[in-house]
């Protein structure tokens, strides 16, 4: 954080602005975690203890009110305002990383976790990383396998899996059998 330009660009957004959207997101955060709660019950059920929203409506109500004791110091800071949050380019490097991360988790539900982690595994090495892209994908392929065989067979948890995942679990299944893991 720094005043004025940078070797980063100019600032694109200050601290002081970022407080106060932050706080009033966490003050919307915390009314919808209010209102559920009062929606299931958040009172005590005499010989059963805390109705479901119980817990939830005290968390919200602290969510809430350190929200708003953020939001006050966030107006009141005339400092802050000169503070840079972020540059562009910083900006850019975050996108960077955050967009193919939406895509990733778009694709889980479509094609499901394995393919989609491969495929995230060797995008991202090669494209961050400059490694070629079969060693990203014999990476991403190991990784998958590694959870495959903790989830699917250790921990008989099944992880989501899509229509190109689905042909692959009988045949890595198999293989991780007939090496005895």
């Amino acid at each position: 954080m720094s005043d004025g330009e940078g070797p980063g660009g100019p600032p694109l957004i200050s601290v002081r602005t970022m407080d106060i959207v932050v706080a009033l997101l966490m003050i919307a955060a915390a009314a919808v975690v209010i209102g559920d709660s009062l929606r299931l019950g958040m009172g005590w059920q005499e010989n059963e203890g805390p109705r479901a929203g119980y817990f939830p409506f005290y968390v919200g109500v602290i969510l809430a009110v350190s929200s708003a004791v953020n939001l006050v110091r966030a107006v009141l800071d005339r400092n802050g305002a000169g503070k840079t949050f972020t540059t562009k380019p910083a900006l850019l490097q975050v996108l960077a990383v955050l967009i193919p991360l939406a895509i990733y988790v778009g694709a889980v539900a479509v094609i499901g976790i394995y393919v989609a982690s491969i495929a995230y595994m060797a995008l991202f090495m090669w494209h961050f990383g400059k490694y070629p892209l079969w060693r990203g994908f014999l990476v991403g392929f190991a990784v998958s396998a590694v959870f495959f065989l903790m989830f699917e067979i250790w921990f008989l948890v099944p992880l989501p899996k899509g229509p190109l995942d689905e042909p692959l679990v009988p045949v890595v299944s198999a293989f991780m059998k007939s090496i005895g893991l």
